[in-house]
């Protein structure tokens, strides 16, 4: 039987606020057990001005902001996303910054790819 989760995202907020490195997660998984599944969902709060530095997708991946303004970057485009805006995250290496207090959910299926073998942040 599956689990019920709850999200409090003002607590999530108030929680990358109060972190050195200015976020927060909150991570929920398809298939939790023992790391087998391949979709999960990070939920993640930057307060203003924090953000991811470049990484990788380890898979495909959509990002949506639930709360606040970020810019998703990648050496040859960016995307300012709003509340509710969403995108798919390109198959490159990429960062993301909160123009100011945000929540967004990361959706992700883990798929292995050749191409994948030596990016930084690709598991």
């Amino acid at each position: 039987m599956a689990n019920v989760e709850t999200l409090d995202v003002d607590q999530l907020l108030e929680t990358a606020r109060a972190s050195s490195s200015g976020r927060a997660t909150q991570v929920f998984r398809a298939e939790p057990y023992e790391g087998k599944g391949i979709l999960s969902q990070v939920v993640l709060a930057l307060a203003n001005g924090n953000a991811l530095s470049k990484h990788g997708n380890p898979g495909e991946a959509l990002l949506m902001v639930l709360r606040g303004r970020v810019t998703l970057s990648t050496d040859s485009e960016n995307w300012e996303l709003g509340e509710w805006e969403q995108v798919s995250i390109p198959q490159e290496l990429h960062e993301l910054t909160a123009l100011e207090d945000s929540v967004v959910v990361l959706t992700m299926a883990k798929i292995s790819r050749p191409e994948h073998v030596g990016m930084p942040g690709i598991h």
